[in-house]
């Protein structure tokens, strides 16, 4: 054999061990995505004031329990278990945390502490407000209580 074709061998036998080594290498790993920023927890919500003797006279006046409303609605309104004087107001999945106030005209007025939602009483029905929108929410609400006043006030007015 000449040198020429040792060469040429020794050539062909160093790229042939290059390329099955280059087929038989992993991969490389793609990088690593960065991590995501940690969310943040919600911050807890600071704690109701404590209800004044009005606050808790009218949270008496407020009718507690379901009201049935316009379009086949309802919506519930119970004491709040954690904050003695307010109550809370369901309707649908979404439920309000309020503050009862007795108005001048005797109606009672549910304020959501967050500023949301108004759940205002009079004698006959009651009806739920977003008045952030300026909008009622659902109207023609009736508690059994005011069921009674309605029906107390058609017995006076017939006889």
């Amino acid at each position: 054999m000449n040198m020429k074709s040792t060469l040429a061998i020794a050539a062909a036998l160093c790229l042939g061990a290059t390329v099955a080594a280059a087929q038989t290498a992993a991969p490389a790993k793609p990088a690593a995505k960065p991590a995501a920023p940690a969310k943040k927890a919600a911050p807890a919500p600071a704690p109701l004031p404590a209800a004044d003797a009005e606050q808790l006279a009218a949270a008496e006046r407020a009718h507690t329990g379901e009201y049935q409303c316009e379009f086949s609605q309802s919506i519930d309104v119970s004491m709040n278990p954690k904050a003695n004087g307010y109550l809370d107001v369901k309707h649908n999945k979404q439920v309000w945390t309020m503050k009862p106030v007795v108005s001048s005209t005797g109606a009672v007025r549910l304020e959501d502490v967050k500023g949301q939602t108004l759940l205002l009483q009079i004698a006959n029905k009651s009806m739920l407000m977003d008045t952030k929108a300026g909008r009622r929410v659902v109207d023609g609400c009736v508690h059994e209580k005011q069921k009674e006043s309605a029906a107390a006030v058609a017995a006076a007015a017939a006889k």
